[in-house]
């Protein structure tokens, strides 16, 4: 079959655009994101960074007075948390069955896209809507130039179509905003998803549940 010459030119087109898109969107396996939060309470400014690498996501939270990390391994569907917080160190494990209970609030979210867009860091970002049952709004911007091979590393964003770079968690009057501040494509040293061995006292998920409340 012979095609015209605005046929092949419709399919060079085509060929062209598909062959950009694929060029610009990045899949990764390994990254690091770090974000600065703060809520509307006027707490201290506090510090989220995200290292994934493969399955395993090591999620660290702290500001002066508190710090926490969570191991999670996507194969498995299990974790590990340990914090500190004023003088007391404690880990918790948790079964599969824990950690989807711990994040069963955001498990089925949907978002949809949204009518602003903005670039943050370099990229474009579009925004999304999402909000659970419990009424609680999430609003995203988030680039498609970069999506996480492991759609588990954030509970919140595994059904996102890319990676969120600034987003606002709502219920009533009170808000937390979270904004990107470095994005790292490097390799993630493996060394971060070790579990301290020793210095913390354990806990069952269900004594955390207790002292969290």
């Amino acid at each position: 079959m012979k095609w015209s010459k605005p046929e092949w030119g419709i399919w060079l087109t085509c060929l062209f655009f598909c062959a950009f898109s694929i060029q610009a969107q990045k899949k990764v396996s390994e990254i690091s994101i770090t974000y600065e939060y703060k809520d509307s309470a006027g707490h201290e400014t506090a510090i989220n960074t995200i290292y994934i690498k493969g399955n395993m996501v090591r999620s660290e939270t702290s500001n002066s007075a508190y710090s926490s990390v969570t191991i999670y391994n996507a194969e498995t569907g299990t974790a590990v948390i340990f914090k500190e917080l004023s003088g007391q160190k404690i880990l918790i494990r948790l079964s599969a069955a824990n950690w989807l209970d711990m994040n069963k609030l955001y498990q089925s979210l949907q978002f949809m896209n949204g009518s602003e867009t903005k670039n943050i860091a370099g990229y474009k970002c579009q925004e999304a809507v999402a909000k659970t049952s419990s009424g609680l709004e999430i609003i995203v911007f988030y680039t498609a130039d970069i999506i996480p091979d492991n759609r588990e590393y954030n509970t919140k964003f595994k059904n996102l179509a890319g990676l969120p770079l600034e987003y606002t968690l709502s219920n009533g009057n009170y808000r937390i905003e979270y904004k990107v501040t470095k994005i790292n494509m490097n390799p993630v040293p493996a060394s971060l998803f070790d579990i301290p061995k020793s210095g913390y006292r354990e806990m069952t998920y269900e004594e955390g549940k207790k002292t969290s409340h």
